[in-house]
């Protein structure tokens, strides 16, 4: 069975990993890499669409990384799919906007 989030969980969830990478000093910097932003401004890109979907993403890339996660915070690792589903680029329930 496919497990199902609404948005809000999923951007709880979202948020709640990426304070987990935020406080992984191996995490951290590959995560900053990836996204090529800066410390300073993950606060304001975390505002942006498609921010958290970024940060699940970037777990979702690396199976250790999603396990490490689920032990850390007790989360199923499977509830990090569903939330990605849940958030915008996840299903074609979100339009893009210019």
């Amino acid at each position: 069975m496919t497990k199902t989030l609404s948005t809000e969980q999923a951007e709880t969830l979202a948020i709640a990993a990426l304070g987990f990478i935020a406080g992984d000093p191996d995490m951290l910097p590959r995560f900053l890499a990836v996204t090529g932003i800066s410390a300073g401004d993950i606060r304001t890109a975390a505002a942006e669409p498609g921010f958290l979907s970024g940060v699940i993403d970037f777990l979702l890339a690396h199976e250790p990384s999603v396990m490490a996660f689920a032990a850390a915070t007790g989360a199923d690792p499977a509830s990090l799919a569903a939330a990605r589903r849940a958030l915008p680029g996840g299903d074609d329930r979100f339009e893009a906007t210019t």
